[in-house]
């Protein structure tokens, strides 16, 4: 029943990537400043949410079985990986940032899911499959706008895509169930790999994008995709 439950939140979780880039296709908000602020503010809210997941669950929960040492190293180390990968994208002058940043966290989340729902730590299990969903909804918004799929074929091949690429949550979750559940210290230090990872995405790819002079909804939108993190963590237990 675990594993059931395990591969059903890791779908949805995943399926929120198509649902983004749905959401960008169809979005026509008018008079247009609105339409632009919302855009700003759907990529904060992307950024909050993966603020929280980095102050919420994967720090506290990697740091929880490593030396301090160690988990410096991983969590430096997820930061270059992502600042090699964004300066390999830049070389090869592709417009896939967003979308190789987006499975870069969505992965390494859904293999410490597994493991999580492994180790019987279901609470934690829910809230990282929840704020998966919250940043992968505004990541596959921005990666579909990135990637100007709007229209005509080319926009039903990028949604096409994201909804498989949804599937590789079901299999990284079941990777970390049978496999990386015997070696909790390798699930800490991916989790820490993957929350420097994310912090250097938030800061070189979503933050400056949310930015809107003159407006200032954006801000609140990170705001309250953290706010919802913390609501979260508190319901799953996890903030007595």
């Amino acid at each position: 029943m675990d594993i059931l439950i395990m591969l059903v939140l890791t779908l949805v979780a995943g399926m929120a990537m198509p649902a983004g880039a749905l959401l960008a296709r169809v979005e026509r908000i008018h008079p247009h400043w609105l339409e632009t602020e919302f855009r700003h503010a759907v990529v904060a809210f992307g950024g909050g949410a993966l603020l929280s997941a980095v102050a919420l669950v994967l720090v506290p929960q990697g740091a929880a079985r490593l030396q301090a040492g160690t988990a410096a190293l991983c969590f430096a180390g997820g930061g270059l990986a992502f600042m090699a990968l964004d300066m390999l994208l830049y070389r090869l002058k592709t417009q896939a940032g967003q979308l190789a940043a987006m499975l870069s966290d969505f992965i390494p989340e859904s293999l410490a899911l597994g493991a999580a729902f492994a180790f019987g730590s279901q609470g934690g299990a829910l809230l990282l499959a929840g704020l998966m969903a919250l940043q992968n909804l505004p990541e596959g918004f921005n990666a579909f706008r990135e990637l100007n799929g709007d229209r005509g074929r080319r926009a039903g091949q990028a949604i096409r895509a994201f909804t498989l690429m949804a599937l590789l949550g079901p299999v990284a979750a079941l990777t970390g169930y049978f496999w990386l559940s015997a070696y909790p210290e390798l699930v800490s230090g991916i989790m820490l790999f993957a929350a420097g990872g994310i912090l250097y995405s938030v800061f070189q790819d979503i933050a400056p994008q949310a930015v809107l002079k003159r407006h200032w909804a954006p801000p609140m939108g990170a705001v309250l995709g953290f706010l919802l993190g913390i609501i979260g963590h508190m319901l799953t237990g996890h903030g007595a």
